[in-house]
C-alpha cells in the first residue's frame, strides 16, 4: 500500500471516529441541551465556512431580490440553526420508537400518502434538503411505511456505512445512484416508495433538464418524472417543517400530483420536472429558512451561458 493511501485510510478512520463520537454526545445529551449543542456547532461552521457563506448570500439574492441584506442574513442564521437541530435528532434515531418518535414529528396530510399508496402502482416521493430531512424516511418507517431512497455514496465509507446503518433502522433502504434503474422498478412494481430529492444541482455529464427555480434555470433530474412517467407511480411531495407554535416537526404529504401527459415523452418530462421545482419553490418561498441554501442549486449553466457564482 502507498504511502498515499495509507494517509487517505487513516483520514477516513479519523473522520469516521469523529463522526461517531458527535452522534453519541449528541445522542446521549437530554434531547434540548443536544438541539443547542448542534445549532452551536452549525454556526461555529457557518462563521468558519467563509464559502457557504458566500454561496447562501448569493442564493438568497437571487432568491429573493426584494430582500434586505439584514433579512437575507436572518435567514441564513436561522437555516443554520435548522441544521444544527437535524444532527441532534439524527443522533438519537437508534434510541427511537414508533411511539417515541411521536414526541419529535407528527403526520400532516397521511391520507394523502395513503390514497397514493392504495392506487398500487407505486409511490415515488418528491422531496428536497428541507428541515430536518432525515426525519422524513425515518419516521415513515418506525410506523410500518419503509421507503428506498436513492443516494450517492459518501466519500468515506466508514462515515457513509454509519449513516445508512442509522437511516435503515426501521427498514429503508439505500439505493446507490449510480445503479439505481432497475432497484427502483422493482421497487414501484410490488407497490413500494422511493424518494427522490429534486433541490440538486445537476452536472452536465448526468441526464438533465433546465426548469425555472426561482425564475433561473436550473440543472435538474427528469428521474422523477420519467419514472412517473413509465410506471403510472403516484408523485407525491414530501417534506419535514419545523412548526414553531407546536414545537415538532409535521412530516407533510401532499395529494398525489396530476402528471402532464401529452404522448410526447421529452416534453412531458420537461413540464412535469418544471411542475416538480414550482412544488419545491413554494414550499421555500413559505419557510425560507428551511431549506439548504449553501449548495450552488444554479452551477451549471445551459449551453453559451456564462456562471452564475463567483469562482
Amino acid at each position: 500500500m502507498s504511502a498515499e493511501a495509507k494517509r487517505s485510510r487513516r483520514w477516513e478512520w479519523v473522520e469516521s471516529t469523529a463522526v461517531a463520537a458527535l452522534l453519541a454526545l449528541l445522542r446521549w445529551l437530554p434531547r434540548r441541551v443536544a438541539r443547542a449543542a448542534g445549532a452551536a456547532l452549525a454556526q461555529a461552521l457557518c462563521r468558519l465556512q467563509r464559502r457557504w457563506r458566500e454561496t447562501g448570500d448569493f442564493n438568497l439574492r437571487l432568491a429573493f431580490p426584494e430582500k434586505t441584506p439584514a433579512e437575507r442574513e436572518k435567514i441564513l442564521r436561522a437555516a443554520f440553526r435548522q441544521w444544527g437541530w437535524l444532527a441532534a435528532e439524527f443522533a438519537r434515531f437508534p434510541q427511537h420508537t414508533a411511539r417515541s418518535i411521536e414526541e419529535v414529528i407528527v403526520y400532516d396530510g397521511f391520507e394523502n400518502y395513503a390514497a397514493a399508496s392504495a392506487r398500487g402502482q407505486g409511490v415515488l416521493y418528491l422531496t428536497a434538503h428541507f428541515s430536518a430531512w432525515e426525519l422524513s424516511s425515518f419516521a415513515h418507517s418506525l410506523h410500518g411505511h419503509p421507503l428506498s431512497y436513492v443516494n450517492r455514496p459518501l466519500d468515506n465509507a466508514r462515515v457513509d456505512a454509519l449513516v445508512n446503518r442509522y437511516r435503515c433502522r426501521g427498514g429503508n433502504r439505500a439505493i446507490d445512484r449510480r445503479q439505481a434503474a432497475r432497484a427502483i422498478l422493482e421497487t414501484l412494481r410490488e407497490g413500494g416508495a422511493v424518494g427522490i430529492l429534486m433541490d440538486q444541482n445537476v452536472l452536465t455529464s448526468d441526464p438533465h433538464v433546465f426548469a425555472d427555480f426561482f425564475g433561473v434555470p436550473a440543472s435538474t433530474t427528469p428521474g422523477l418524472a420519467r419514472l412517473a412517467l413509465r410506471t403510472g407511480a403516484a408523485v407525491v411531495p414530501v417534506l419535514v417543517i419545523w412548526d414553531e407554535g407546536l414545537g415538532k416537526y409535521r412530516l407533510r404529504f401532499d395529494p398525489a400530483l396530476e402528471l402532464v401527459q401529452t404522448g410526447d415523452d421529452e416534453r412531458d418530462i420537461a413540464e412535469n420536472t418544471a411542475r416538480f421545482n414550482r412544488v419545491l419553490e413554494d414550499y421555500i418561498r413559505r419557510y425560507p429558512e428551511q431549506w439548504l441554501w449553501v449548495h450552488r442549486r444554479w452551477a451549471t449553466r445551459p449551453p453559451g451561458e456564462p456562471p452564475l457564482y463567483p469562482s
